[in-house]
Parts: structure tokens; sequence; C-alpha cells
């Protein structure tokens, strides 16, 4: 549609979101503003056009009692022709307009600029920011704090522009009937700024709290929601309904509080308002019946006193609702704007994988703590090179795979990949070089098509079958259907992938890594929801995937990884043994233990995966 894409919807922003209410607004709608510019200049129009439609009635008026009833169509003929065109044309259009601007260019586009790059910059945050709220509650926030301030830019153009425009415009022609008269109005604009000036900071503080009690219930219930098997499995519904309820208490009660505010303003506000004509029509009159004014800028004065009284409420409502949003984006603003705390260099380099070599040099990470993660850890894992990495849980397995992948910073130490430190290229650049499969698969609400399309994003659809059958998962996707019928490839996965086996979740996780293929490749724990058939069945497979790739294996099960070029054993972080499996066992160390105490191939004493 004509002008729609005037916003540049999808614009990136400059730098991190300032902290600062102000300057946050600026930063979420940088670009926008010649479109804002214009929507606003439109709005002071129209409501210049509300004054000079009561002065037009005025005009009409005294022309009519100038003149002899059968003379006002033959000598007011010019006058009433105006008056038609301005009413039945021009004041349309105008309207009109202005409705196209906001519901049309404005407000889509400034809603969709804001959330772009609210939620780029929410992706760019480390996992530790993630880890530490609710998943609910920030998607929460970042639709709450787009909306609100959405609503904000519109109201003051459409809304708050215009009052100010038909307010001006009321006083200056208030002044050209009597200047008494137009004081009368200042002097309750007056009054009616000192009740804003009141309120106003109130609504935007219980609005504030308000909003993070309602973040906390969608929190709260997504928590709930998101692991609701678990909350079947260990019978807990009424423990789940008491901490929904107590969040939705919370949130009762600042409803409440901002409902009494709300209500104190609003009967404030109608008594001021009501008190308008009575003051500007009432002093009209007064003026009228000593003759010092026309029964013309009677009927204007009235016109202007209802429509400003009427204004008044609506204005109000909206400023209320303005503050509440300020509000709201003010505690959007406290979850959001953290900095990052994981970034990318100012001039990232591009990383490139030619052989895959990887030295770690005296490794160090404890998230921050005294004890816990990895100390003191140097290795060198050679072109091709297929490395298993064992030890008990909390031993430092699954820190050192998150250092690879720089999901933390070390507190020491660096990593480097073919000679290039990895702090040094820009995290997505080292992401896409490693190819990872997990024991806590990722799966998307998506087709079982797209979830392993993520491994490679403009595969096609026979890249994707061949995938998923070197990792034995064709099979069994052929054979899904799902809640809307959709079939095979086409049939979603339900949120998690809750519609899947573990065993499944996996194959399609290896299927995903499979079609990266990556230089490097990581295996977490990669088989562990399998049986031993299927795994056995995928192990040649994944043989074959490996093959003249680097490989990082952390396995409980040693079976699973007895044959790799060499094991490393972490023990409380440190690096305790290295060597293959019959080197190893023969040393009669911790991982020859570990396999004297397996049974079936597991690691008896500690089978939780880190």
């Amino acid at each position: 549609m004509f002008l729609s894409d005037w916003i540049p919807h999808n614009a990136p922003a400059d730098g991190s979101p300032p902290n600062k209410l102000f300057k946050f607004i600026l930063w979420a709608v940088k670009g926008a503003w010649p479109a804002l510019w214009a929507a606003g200049i439109l709005s002071v129009v129209a409501g210049v056009a509300e004054v000079f439609a009561a002065i037009l009635l005025g005009m009409v008026i005294d022309k009519a009692l100038a003149l002899e009833p059968s003379q006002i169509f033959s000598d007011g003929m010019g006058l009433l022709l105006g008056a038609f065109v301005f009413f039945a044309l021009f004041r349309p259009i105008l309207f009109g307009m202005t409705a196209y601007s906001q519901t049309i260019i404005v407000q889509p586009n400034v809603l969709n600029l804001i959330l772009s790059r609210l939620h780029r910059y929410t992706l760019g945050q480390a996992v530790t920011f993630f880890d530490n709220d609710f998943a609910g509650r920030i998607a929460q926030k970042e639709m709450q704090t787009a909306r609100a301030l959405n609503d904000v830019v519109t109201e003051i153009i459409h809304t708050v522009l215009f009052a100010l425009a038909s307010v001006v415009g009321a006083v200056l022609m208030l002044g050209t009937v009597d200047i008494r008269i137009a004081g009368g109005l200042v002097v309750w604009m007056v009054a009616y700024v000192f009740l804003l000036r009141f309120f106003m900071p109130r609504i935007r503080t219980r609005s504030q709290a308000r909003a993070s009690a309602r973040a906390m219930v969608t929190g709260q219930i997504v928590d709930t929601v998101t692991n609701i098997k678990t909350v079947k499995l260990f019978a807990h519904d009424d423990h789940e309904d008491r901490a929904a309820l107590d969040a939705m208490g919370s949130y009762r009660s600042k409803f409440i509080a901002f409902g009494r505010v709300s209500a104190s303003f609003r009967f404030t506000l109608m008594a001021l308002a009501g008190f308008l004509p009575v003051l500007l029509i009432g002093g009209a009159l007064w003026y009228w019946s000593r003759g010092l004014i026309s029964a013309g800028d009677i009927a204007a004065t009235g016109a202007v006193s209802l429509r400003l009284a009427q204004m008044t409420g609506w204005v109000s409502f909206t400023l209320m609702g303005l503050y509440a949003n300020l509000g709201e984006v003010e505690d959007g603003m406290r979850t959001l704007t953290p900095q990052h705390t994981l970034m990318d260099p100012e001039n990232p380099k591009e990383l490139v994988v030619p052989h895959g070599q990887i030295d770690i040099t005296d490794l160090s990470f404890a998230y921050g703590q005294k004890t816990g993660g990895i100390e003191k850890i140097s290795l060198s894992i050679k072109p091709g090179e297929k490395l298993g990495i064992v030890g008990a849980s909390g031993a430092g397995k699954s820190t050192l795979v998150a250092l690879l992948l720089r999901l933390y910073d070390p507190e020491s130490g660096k990593i480097e990949i073919d000679g290039t430190d990895i702090s040094e290229v820009s995290q997505n650049s080292l992401r896409s070089k490693i190819g990872m499969v997990t024991q806590e698969t990722a799966m998307f609400n998506r087709s079982a098509f797209e979830n392993i399309r993520y491994g490679k994003p403009d595969a096609t659809l026979d890249e994707v079958i061949a995938a998923a059958e070197k990792a034995e998962a064709h099979d069994f996707i052929t054979a899904m259907q799902d809640h809307k019928g959709r079939t095979g490839y086409d049939a979603h996965l339900g949120e998690r992938g809750v519609k899947l086996s573990g065993g499944q979740r996996q194959r399609i996780a290896l299927a995903r890594a499979i079609l990266k293929d990556a230089p490097i490749f990581i295996l977490d724990e990669a088989t562990s929801a399998l049986d031993s058939e299927v795994e056995a069945s995928i192990q040649s497979a994944l043989e074959r995937v490996m093959e003249g790739k680097t490989v990082l294996a952390i396995a409980h099960r040693l079976s699973t990884i007895s044959h790799m070029d060499r094991i490393l054993v972490l023990d409380q972080g440190r690096l305790a043994e290295e060597g293959t499996h019959d080197e190893l066992l023969a040393k009669g160390g911790l991982y020859a233990r570990y396999w004297d105490r397996q049974s079936g191939g597991f690691v008896a004493t500690q089978d939780a995966a880190e």
C-alpha cells in the first residue's frame, strides 16, 4: 500500500539500547523520524481544523443574523459554499489521512521496528542471561516493551499533538473574541496541568509495578506448561497451582493499586472538565449581554468549550495510558537493556578451518566462583583426531566444550583453532565451524524437515532425507502424523520435540549435525538416549560422518569412546589422565576404575549427565 514501507521496519539498531528512557526511545525509533514528523504535522493541522470549524460555525451564525431570511442563500452563498467544502470534503479527507498515517504507516511499522531491534539484541545475550530468567518472561518483556513504546509514539502524534494544536488554536481564537475569555481558558489549563502533574507520576509508577507482576504470572505459567510432563509425573498439580495463584495474587494487588489511582484521576478529571463549558459559555453570555461580543462569538465559544471538555477526557485517558505505557517500557528496559557480557571483537575475523587443529593453553574457568569448572588445562588436538572426554559429573567436561564454543569467555588461558584465537573471531563464525549433538536435544515446534535443515538452511529435501537416513531417522519420520494431519517431513514435532521419544529426538539432532558437515564435531552424550541396537546401527554412519573431522566426544558410557584415538580423563576440573583406551587401562588409574565399575557399558557411580 501507499507509503506502507516508508518506515524501515526491519532496520538494525545502532549499538546497544541505552538504559535511560529518552535515549532508549531515540534508539528504538531511529530511522522512522521522517514518517513520524509527517504524521505529526498532519495531526497538528487536524487539531487546528477543529478550532477553525468552530470559527466557521460562528461566522455562519453571524451572517445569518445580519441578513434577512430570504437573503441567506443569495448574499451568503459564498460563505455557505466554503463551509460545505470544509465540512464535507476538506475535513473528512484530512482526518482520513491522519487515520491512514496512524494505522498503515506508523503503528504496524514502528511496532515491528522496535520489536525486531529488541529481539536481535536479546538474541545476542550470553546463555547465562537466559539461564537466569524465565523464557516466557523474557518473551513477555520483548512484546510488552515494543507494544507499550509503539503506543507511546502513536498517542503522542495522534492525540497529544492534536490536542496541543487544538488548545493553542482555541486560546488564539478566544483571544479575538475577548481576551478575558481566553484568559479564563488559560487559567483552566493551568489547573488541568497541575492535575496531570499530580496523578501521572503515580500512574506511571503503579503501571510499572503492574507490568512486572504480569510478566511474572506469564513466566510462572510458561515455566509450568513447558515442564508439564514433570509436573504430571510428580503429581504436583496442586504445587504448581499454588505457585501460579501466588503470582496471580501479586498481580491482582498491583492491578487494584493501579485501579485506585486511576479511578481517583478520572473522577477529578471529569469534575474539572464539567467546569470548562460553564466557565467559557457563561463568560461569553455575560459579555454578549453587555453588547461586547456577537451571537456568533457565543456559538463559536460554546462549540470550542464543548469540544475541549470532551477532548479533555479523551486526552487525559490517553495520557494516563501513555504514562502507564512509559512505566511498562521502563520495566521492560530493566530486563532487556543489560550490556552483553560476551562480545565479538570490534573488527572480528572470519574463522577459517582448513585443518581442524585445536590448541588449548592454561585454560581456567570457574563461573565466577572459587571452585568448579576447569583449571589450568593445556592440550593439543591434532587435525582429524578423535578425542574422548570422560570424568565424573562436575569434572569439567561440559565446561571445556562450552569454552570451545565460546558460550563463556575463559577467566585465563586461550583456545586456538588452526592458529587463530577464538576470541578474535565472531561468535557466529566460530560456531558455524562446529557441529554438535548434545544429550539434551533441542527441537523447535516446527516440521521435521525444518528441524533437520536447521543445520544447513539452504539444504534441499533430498539432502535432508540423506542426512536423516544416515542418522537412522528416515523411517520413523515418514511414519509421523501431527494433530493437524501433516505427515512425514511436514509433521510438526511439538514444543521441544515432546511428540518424539528421547531416541527419536537424538536421531533428529544427529541428522541436523550430519547435514551441517562442520570440520569440528562435538558429541556430548550424543547416543545416550538410543538403545543398543539403534546405537550399533548408526555407529558406522557416525564413523563415516566423523571421517576427516576433529572430534570431541563426551561420554559416561565408556564403550562408546573406547575406540577413540585418545581419551582424556578430567577430575575436579583438572586433566588427570590421557591416552588410548588400552594405555589408560594399563595405568590402573581413574579410567580403569570407571571401566571396572561399568555394568552393561555404563558408569555405575556417576551416570548423571553434567
